[in-house]
């Protein structure tokens, strides 16, 4: 009884008028639909506020480009986006490090190098793909020299 009461007071989200002006400021649009919302919206609103407020004029600048990315997105695209994030999260923490190490090494290439891959990518067949994706599987099992030993006898 007593563990319920507590969670119902831990998830307690203000009602507008309890909001700091700030809040109220940056989440004006809400106003008049703020009360109605579900609890876990408002709750969820409130957390990105606080990250929102932690952000560099830099920061607060990719996400406004990010979220007007997501807003032209067909919504089968974004399900599509919301499902495969779900399958990331799902997997183990130590593959999901591996696929962010993997993500940055991408990062780090010019634009034009990240664009060759991309159209090399899109010309494969689905049998190439899934060739290369075998043999990338592969080579992450081996050592850092073996590997460096592959890639000089490739390069002859």
């Amino acid at each position: 009884m007593m563990a319920g009461w507590i969670a119902q007071v831990w998830a307690y989200t203000p009602a507008w008028e309890d909001l700091s002006g700030e809040q109220q400021r940056i989440l004006a649009p809400l106003a008049e639909r703020w009360e109605s919302l579900p609890e876990e919206r408002r709750q969820r609103l409130l957390t990105g506020l606080e990250r929102w407020q932690g952000m560099s004029q830099e920061e607060r600048e990719r996400a406004r480009e990010r979220l007007q990315q997501w807003q032209r997105l067909e919504p089968g695209e974004r399900e599509v986006i919301r499902e495969r994030f779900q399958e990331f999260l799902s997997l183990p923490q130590e593959e999901r490090q591996q696929i962010r190490q993997r993500y940055q090494r991408f990062q780090q290439l010019s634009p034009a190098q990240r664009q060759a891959l991309r159209e090399r990518w899109q010309k494969m067949t689905p049998q190439e793909r899934e060739r290369a994706l075998n043999r990338l599987k592969t080579l992450r099992t081996l050592s850092p020299q073996q590997r460096s030993r592959l890639f000089s006898r490739l390069r002859q």
